[in-house]
């Protein structure tokens, strides 16, 4: 009746099982434990040498005969207890190996219009601020058009925010993005426009190529590089331009 719980707090399939008939049996002896628990024989010492090990039963001699009892079923608070403690203690040695272990590193391409929809997957599975420098309303490009607004859903769904930083331009030519990105958003000063934009989001920094208002190239290119002190580093530089650019 409680074999599911038992398991979720560390005890074995037997185990969970003898103990149960120990508590409903009493005193009673290993073949008595097999017919009711209906583990093997040989299976049932196995679980009691576990649960006498966690203290859960208990050896009784009744007219020479070895007999076993549950222990009173408080003792399974105890031992979860037991447990937490043996956690905290090595818990700080298992953080510093956690926190000293080498980050994630990677360079790769996405190429092409299923590529760059892997580059919005991405945005999604990091569930962090999205911060866009030469931003140039591209994701207006109409080979997007039937996959940004499911992803469009799941982004706010997730609470994804952006920041962008648009090219001059965008303001006059491609007026459009900004009510389908919403604020903040900001845009660098005439005459710093490029062929280039960069996004960065999580450990991720996205450079592309090849594009410019309102569209991608035929094949767009984007270079991922994956690390989380270079994310950090680049979203120093757009803090920077942000604070030095013009709403």
């Amino acid at each position: 009746m409680h074999e599911e719980l038992l398991r979720e707090i560390g005890l074995s399939v037997n185990e969970a099982r003898v103990y149960e008939a120990l508590l409903s049996t009493g005193e009673t002896s290993v073949q008595s434990l097999s017919l009711k628990s209906k583990v093997h024989r040989r299976n049932v010492y196995d679980a009691l040498a576990k649960l006498l090990e966690k203290g859960l039963a208990a050896e009784v001699f009744v007219g020479g005969e070895k007999r076993f009892r549950a222990v009173e079923p408080a003792r399974l608070l105890a031992l979860l207890k037991e447990r937490e403690e043996k956690i905290t203690k090595v818990l700080p040695d298992m953080q510093q190996k956690f926190t000293s272990k080498e980050e994630e590193t990677a360079a790769y391409l996405y190429k092409g219009i299923e590529g760059f929809k892997n580059y919005l997957r991405d945005i999604l599975k990091t569930r962090e601020t999205v911060y866009f420098i030469g931003a140039k309303a591209f994701w207006l490009d109409a080979r997007l058009q039937h996959f940004l607004p499911g992803f469009e859903r799941e982004r706010k769904r997730l609470g994804i925010k952006y920041m962008h930083l648009f090219d001059f331009e965008v303001k006059t030519q491609m007026p459009d993005i900004l009510k389908v990105v919403g604020k903040p958003y900001k845009f660098l000063p005439k005459g710093y426009s490029s062929p280039t934009s960069i996004d960065i989001f999580g450990d991720h920094v996205v450079t592309f190529v090849g594009v410019g208002p309102g569209k991608l190239d035929e094949e767009p290119l984007q270079f991922v590089m994956k690390n989380r002190r270079l994310a950090d580093g680049y979203r120093k530089f757009f803090q920077f331009m942000w604070d030095h650019c013009e709403d």
